[in-house]
């Protein structure tokens, strides 16, 4: 029987062994989807606690929590932060087969070189021991960053923002991580959701021009967008309900973009219509500017009210929307090709019934010289586990080339999430293995070395254009 989460945890061979040691492990880490907050970056915040650290805005980890009948008041409440730990530490033991048992264990090996598992019967002597080792200099937000091997971070920002801790980074020569921003343009696309006539305020005051109609209302994101391309922005994103799509004309656009100025309600069908035009519109802007494209569909949002209330948004209460997603995803990007304006693109679903139609999907619009320039994006959120990352690769490797997939992002706003990269290069070299001692793949190491390294690093680099 193997020891727990030993060396060669989760890699069942000795070509998996070889290829995550030797070429896995010590490549470098790109975070190019991330929830880190700039200001913390910037003024390179000192935790005070391990449940700051952990539990400060981990939804994964309140999932677990009210799984065991924790009480609300200790999770996103105002319970002592040791009391928090407690309360974590008796659940994690029953989170068997749950990637945050794996995520939590490789943290604490990594960061505070706790090899023991944790439980309700320990949690007060590795409570105290992680808080120690957090006092230490080299555990601020920063150096935990630096520690994780990571190269460069790319949070998620909203077009109103003034990126101005983006700058501060830029312009401090004492660290060198670079930290860029990402457009996620959600609250413009949502007439539907409260505050968003408020919203095209906000926008209107940081682009410098009333919006009005649906012609300002471009004219105010390209500049917004213009803004972020000259602070290093290289990656946009959406969170999408539906994948459905309906295009309609610009003139018909123009009355639904004023009748929601005017705070009137759409119906379904419009609604669609509305974010089909915006999206179609915001592509061939990104396509100008040879900007990446990601498209996250099909998550349920703030389900439980009475969490909503006490908690706020992202407080993991959301779920798999069966629908979000559907071949029409294929018109749109269609649209987009047909006059030569489709940007490279990721598409990820949260229902992982969706791997093989994106499989196929993508490769319908691969070409233009860019080596998977429509990609298949990395297990998403409830698939980041080792079953959904199996299930993905299997997928991608099937129906298209999983050696120019651009690998593992952390899509978390913890500083500690680094290791579910080390997680994914397991699975990874795992599953390559397993076809190179079957005989299904040749044992030529310089040729696995370069897959492995490119999956895990590069190919991401090279797709997004980054300086590195």
């Amino acid at each position: 029987m193997k020891d727990f989460m030993d060396p060669d945890f989760l890699l069942s061979n000795e070509t998996a062994k070889r290829l995550f040691h030797d070429y896995a492990e010590p490549t470098p880490v790109l975070d190019y989807h991330c929830h880190l907050e700039p200001r913390e970056i910037a003024e390179d915040r000192q935790f005070q606690t391990i449940t700051e650290l952990w539990l400060g805005g981990d939804h994964y980890k309140w999932r677990i929590m009210r799984s065991n009948g924790v009480d609300e008041r200790y999770i996103t409440g105002d319970a002592p932060d040791e009391e928090k730990f407690r309360a974590f530490a008796g659940a994690l033991p029953r989170a068997i087969g749950n990637p945050m048992y794996h995520w939590c264990h490789l943290e604490l090996q990594r960061y505070f070189g706790i090899y023991e598992p944790l439980s309700e019967n320990n949690w007060k002597k590795i409570y105290d021991k992680c808080n120690e080792k957090l006092r230490e200099p080299g555990m601020s937000a920063r150096q935990l960053i630096k520690k994780s091997g990571v190269t460069l971070v790319c949070t998620t920002d909203d077009p109103v923002d003034d990126l101005a801790y983006h700058t501060l980074l830029r312009e401090d020569k004492d660290f060198d991580v670079q930290v860029l921003p990402a457009w996620r343009p959600d609250l413009v696309m949502c007439p539907e959701k409260d505050g968003f006539i408020e919203y095209v305020g906000k926008l209107s005051k940081a682009s410098g021009i009333e919006i009005v109609d649906f012609d300002t209302c471009k004219r105010a994101l390209v500049r917004r967008l213009d803004f972020f391309v000259e602070n290093g922005c290289r990656i946009t994103d959406h969170g999408l309900d539906y994948a459905q799509y309906r295009p309609v004309t610009e003139k018909e656009m123009d009355v639904l973009f004023k009748r929601s100025l005017a705070g009137e309600c759409l119906t379904q069908e419009e609604l669609l219509q509305f974010k089909t035009m915006l999206l179609l519109f915001l592509g061939r802007e990104y396509a100008a500017r040879d900007m990446a494209m990601q498209l996250h569909y099909g998550a349920k949002r703030e389900n439980n009210e009475r969490v909503y209330e006490s908690a706020g948004a992202n407080a993991g209460i959301d779920c798999i929307n069966e629908k979000g997603f559907s071949s029409e995803v294929a018109d749109f990007l269609n649209e987009l090709c047909r006059t030569g304006e489709l940007p490279k693109t990721i598409l990820y679903s949260l229902n992982p019934t969706d791997n093989a139609v994106i499989g196929t999907m993508i490769g319908c619009f691969q070409g233009d010289g860019i080596r998977g320039k429509i990609q298949q994006g990395s297990a998403w959120w409830f698939n980041d586990h080792k079953t959904g990352m199996t299930e993905q690769i299997t997928s991608l490797a099937s129906l298209g080339l999983l050696g120019n997939f651009i690998g593992m992002l952390t899509d978390s706003r913890s500083f500690v999430s680094y290791p579910r990269h080390e997680y994914f290069r397991r699975i990874l070299c795992d599953f390559i293995g397993k076809l190179v001692e079957n005989g299904e793949y040749p044992q030529d190491y310089e040729q696995l070395g370069a897959l492995v390294k490119d999956i895990s690093y590069y190919n991401a680099v090279n797709y997004f254009g980054f300086d590195l």
